[in-house]
């Protein structure tokens, strides 16, 4: 029997009805591979064991033939290749259990494989959002926030722009056509910020008699 962790959801990616008035504008998730590679360095890591094989294998020449070098150190291959598929997995789990919203008030995001955390960012509490794109149209959308918050770094990453450790931007990582999502974002949010703010005035108050 397969089981679904987010199937109590009442809308994928939140852990609550949108109120009144709030609308979805657009939700994704990370491409695993562009994950892999971006937040999880897989291509740094493929590369260090390839130097290591070539390096053993060169150390030993001087004292066997070639082939037979080649041969004994292929243990760093072997061991690069297991690391490779376990950033792999790891990436793919991300992926699959992560949702980007975006909304007409804010931008929630559900983010964790191993537990699950749900941040909201309301567009009055967001700086500033910058764009990292790539040729592909894969990129990041970082956010930087108003005032102070507790948003661990250790908790949220990979999903997180990269070495801002004391002032935590959590980030919408490795999405397809970001260009296209940061619009959305930047279009929403000036709407958000425009709007008026509502108060109540009381009798007493000088402006009641206007």
């Amino acid at each position: 029997m397969s089981h679904d962790d987010f199937e109590i959801e009442p809308i994928k990616g939140l852990p609550a009805q949108l109120p009144e008035g709030e609308e979805i504008l657009w939700q994704g998730s990370p491409n695993w591979w562009a994950l892999a590679r971006e937040s999880l360095l897989l291509d740094w890591v493929a590369l260090y064991f390839v130097a290591l094989f070539v390096w053993r294998t060169l150390a030993a020449a001087g004292d066997m033939p070639l082939a037979q070098a080649a041969a004994g150190a292929t243990f760093f291959l072997v061991m690069g290749a297991v690391v490779c598929l376990l950033l792999i997995a790891m990436a793919l789990a991300n992926a699959k259990a992560s949702v980007y919203t975006v909304t007409t008030r804010r931008v929630a995001m559900r983010i964790g494989a191993a537990v699950t955390i749900n941040l909201s960012l309301p567009y009055t509490r967001i700086g500033n959002a910058n764009l990292h794109l790539r040729k592909s149209g894969i990129g990041s959308i970082a956010f930087e926030m108003i005032g102070n918050h507790k948003i661990s770094y250790i908790l949220c990453w990979p999903h997180v722009r990269p070495w801002r450790i004391s002032r935590t931007e959590p980030a919408l990582r490795c999405i397809p056509e970001a260009a296209k999502v940061a619009k959305i974002i930047t279009e929403a949010a000036e709407t958000r910020v425009a709007e008026p703010k509502l108060t109540r005035v009381t009798d007493d108050d000088p402006l009641a008699a206007e």
